[in-house]
């Protein structure tokens, strides 16, 4: 361990530590040390961090788990600068956005003013973008990225179904096709949001019963972000060959059980899935090439006070922000 350059970094900071089951009402900052810097780690400083559906997850249900070293500080992703470089390629001062890895899980994450991260986990941005829309983009951008063209391998003009899509990944994911020039038919199960899915851009937006196979038609592509839930379903509703592309867990089933792939498969349909942990420094830059080439802004739900993390935590529990969730630090 080398010692600190401590000039401008504090000695404590304020965070949110997560010691067992945690509703979003018992959500509260306290103040810890800031991590020592370590040999191939970053220590960043953050200026913004989304809030996920992987991190109430964890709040609720994985924080148990023996592999969850706790207390553990969540969060799966952040944007902000390098506070101290360590021995990496970093510079002080330098932009970055951080996600995945690990983070907030096998290690401190970043609902915190500062966070100790691998420096293989951390991408440089040189964008002009405000912290609160770059920090729109690290984890549901690249997972949007990769699903579209990673996993499905979108093209122009083909017809993409995207199961889910009134959450932040969804909104990302239909900001994304259009600007591609697909045509998408987006589902939601909440009546109250198909308005805003056809303001996003869809095609056709569509009140999932649970049962869609049979009502679309001409599907060449399907992202799948309810999960196994409606995995089976969706299977039934690509033409042969077609691809889909298992993502989210919205369903809140993580696994399909007694599933038979050459019964449940239709002949000529292929079924893949993208992991979001492996993100690299090409991803990113790919990513906001993309944004920038196309006049793209990140789509944004809300962004709140570092302050006020326990009334966004609530909110996004309860359904009741449309879109991204940004927590603003500094």
């Amino acid at each position: 361990m080398r010692e600190r350059q401590t000039q401008d970094i504090p000695a404590t900071m304020r965070a949110v530590l997560l010691r067992g089951v945690t509703r979003a009402e018992a959500i509260r900052l306290v103040h810890c040390p800031v991590p020592p810097v370590e040999p191939d780690w970053v220590l960043v400083r953050i200026r913004a961090f989304g809030i996920n559906h992987a991190e109430q997850i964890l709040r609720l249900e994985e924080i148990t788990a023996e592999y969850i070293q706790k207390p553990v500080i969540p969060g799966i992703e952040c944007v902000g600068e390098i506070a101290d470089a360590s021995n990496s390629r970093f510079f002080p001062g330098q932009k970055v956005v951080a996600l995945m890895g690990g983070m907030g899980r096998s290690f401190n994450g970043s609902y915190a003013e500062y966070a100790l991260l691998p420096a293989h986990h951390v991408f440089s941005v040189d964008v002009s973008l405000q912290w609160e829309e770059l920090a729109a983009v690290p984890e549901t951008y690249f997972t949007a990225w990769g699903s579209l063209f990673h996993c499905l391998c979108m093209k122009p003009g083909e017809h993409l179904l995207v199961r889910g899509a009134s959450c932040a990944l969804g909104h990302a994911v239909l900001q994304l096709a259009k600007a591609l020039g697909c045509k998408v038919t987006a589902t939601t199960h909440r009546a109250a949001r198909l308005a805003a899915l056809e303001q996003m851009g869809a095609d056709v937006a569509l009140l999932d019963d649970g049962l869609l196979a049979g009502r679309v038609q001409g599907i060449a592509k399907a992202l799948e972000l309810v999960g196994p839930k409606t995995l089976r379903d969706t299977l039934r509703c690509v033409e042969p060959g077609g691809v889909v592309c298992n993502t989210g867990i919205l369903g809140g089933e993580y696994e399909l059980n007694s599933f038979d792939p050459i019964k449940e498969i239709p002949n000529g349909v292929y079924l893949t899935g993208f992991f979001s942990n492996t993100p690299t420094q090409g991803d990113i830059d790919d990513i906001f090439s993309f944004l920038e080439k196309h006049h793209l802004t990140p789509c944004l739900g809300k962004v709140y006070d570092f302050d006020d993390i326990k009334t966004a935590l609530e909110d996004m529990d309860r359904k009741r922000v449309q879109g991204k969730v940004v927590i603003r630090v500094a």
